[in-house]
């Protein structure tokens, strides 16, 4: 038997650009910005500032004038070393909102207050801004609502500066204004990022899929050659073993047969692809959908994690095998049928294969069938995950498919009692 004749070359490289963009970067840009924004912002407060540190809070001030600078450094320095991003952006947001809530509390009653524009208005875009940093969409959305809210009714009291209604109204939507227009640009910044991150990773799932095909083709081709040069040849020489020479000649190149087909089995096509937990669990909700019978499936915080190519095709086919198996043998009153991918670690995914049908005795079960302990617990095994099995007969069957799987399992031999692999 001869190879198929297709010559199989090395796989072209994909150069990746040198800093492509991503939502890290993205992040990394908007809280450096946002963080250099605010400290000009609050520079430009500092004159209207000191025009109002007259008699009518002066505690609230030494309390609250530190504490928003200091918050503000505090972003900026956490935003240049990248640590604590979010955290930073959230304490200035906590701490300008209190400054807004106490402010008409603080007044001392009959001290006059100042009419015009109160210096708290120059850092309400300051803190919405960073609100759409630190929070999610929904949370920075109310924040931005909220925070020029607040500032309106204050300043139509009488601690405020008794404004009118329209000059309220025009500070707190004009604060508004650019608060939303901060909050759409960092939203569309992170959806476009987050387009381009997924756009790159599922390149990056192609290439590595087209590589493993590459080493499987490279794997055949190098195994029709083994049949090709040792076995068929052995076979030829020993059906001419008419002399006892002859026949230790046969022998002689059976063995050395035998340990090409063993080497060439022991090597793994391992090209060091890594995919990631999502990824996974999108592929199983697809080979889901491909079924004959329904399955309901949940997906629970997979993780942003990522295992190796061979262990992502080991827990997938054991996952459509332990599917398969129940279709085949659970009964057709099975009832229901699940299949759940989750997260137990932030490096450990579990899929969990169930069915309410009739299961099966795990003991006593001849060594000869292979389905479960090949197709199911030893390849999980090979590729470092874990697989468990609990079923009884009449209480229905749930297999376990854990990756990585820690200490390695017992073996476990298992068929069905009908003559079928499981």
């Amino acid at each position: 038997m001869a190879g198929s004749g297709v010559a199989v070359g090395p796989l072209p490289q994909i150069k990746q650009p040198r800093n492509p963009i991503s939502r890290k970067q993205v992040e990394k840009v908007i809280s450096r910005s946002v963080a250099g924004f605010g400290i000009v912002f609050g520079a430009q407060m500092i004159p209207w500032l000191q025009g109002q540190m007259d008699g009518a809070y002066p505690v609230w001030l030494w309390i609250v004038v530190p504490a928003l600078f200091g918050s503000l450094i505090i972003v900026l320095v956490m935003s240049i070393v990248q640590v604590a991003v979010r955290a930073a952006h959230a304490l200035f947001t906590v701490v300008y909102m209190g400054a807004l809530v106490t402010w008409p509390f603080a007044v001392i009653p009959g001290v006059e207050v100042f009419q015009g524009i109160h210096w708290l208005n120059y850092l309400i875009t300051v803190a919405t801004a960073m609100a759409a940093i630190a929070y999610s969409t929904r949370v920075g959305i109310i924040y931005l609502v909220a925070a020029p809210t607040i500032y309106t009714l204050v300043r139509m009291t009488e601690q405020g500066g008794s404004a009118s209604w329209e000059l309220a109204v025009v500070e707190g939507v004009y604060a508004f204004i650019l608060g939303a227009a901060i909050q759409i640009i960092v939203t569309m910044l992170r959806q476009a990022a987050t387009k381009v991150d997924n756009a790159q990773a599922n390149a990056l799932d192609r290439y590595g899929f087209a590589v493993r095909q590459h080493a499987m083709e490279v794997e055949r081709v190098e195994v029709d050659s083994i049949v090709h040069d040792s076995v068929l040849t052995t076979f030829i020489s020993a059906a001419r073993a008419h002399t006892d020479q002859a026949q230790a000649l046969a022998a002689t190149m059976a063995g050395n047969a035998i340990g090409h087909l063993r080497d060439a089995a022991a090597v793994n096509p391992d090209d060091g692809t890594m995919v990631r937990y999502s990824v996974l669990a999108g592929r199983i909700r697809e080979s889901v959908s491909e079924l004959s019978a329904p399955f309901a499936v949940t997906v629970r915080n997979p993780g942003s994690g990522s295992m190796p190519a061979q262990a992502a095709d080991a827990v997938h086919s054991a996952a459509v095998q332990a599917m398969m198996n129940s279709l085949q043998h659970a009964g057709e009153d099975a009832g229901s049928r699940w299949v759940t991918v989750r997260g137990r670690t932030p490096n450990c995914i579990e899929v969990v294969v169930g069915d309410a049908g009739a299961g099966f005795e795990l003991s006593g079960i001849s060594n000869e069938r292979l389905g479960v302990r090949m197709s199911l617990v030893e390849r999980v095994a090979n590729a470092g995950g874990l697989t468990t099995i609990d079923t009884a007969p009449g209480k229905g069957t749930v297999v376990t498919v854990r990756w990585p799987a820690g200490p390695a399992p017992a073996p476990i031999d298992v068929v069905t009692h009908d003559g079928g692999s499981r």
